[in-house]
């Protein structure tokens, strides 16, 4: 391998918008997400649904008009 080509790896942390931390190792020291295993739906068994510009009121006034 040639010398000094490789990125620092070095340790992160991972913070979630929740709250929840996780110490991990990568090329950036630190890291953001959304959603992680603590406060994502299918790991916390909360149904819920996340919309995004109300794509699901539309599709429930576009089927339910047919009914």
């Amino acid at each position: 391998m040639k010398p000094g080509i490789h990125p620092k790896y070095g340790p992160a942390i991972m913070r979630c918008s929740c709250g929840n931390e996780v110490e991990t190792r990568s090329t950036k020291p630190q890291m953001h997400l959304e959603v992680c295993n603590v406060c994502h739906p299918f790991f916390t068994g909360e149904q819920r649904i996340v919309d995004t510009a109300g794509r699901v009121e539309r599709f429930t006034r576009r089927y339910a008009a047919k009914k």
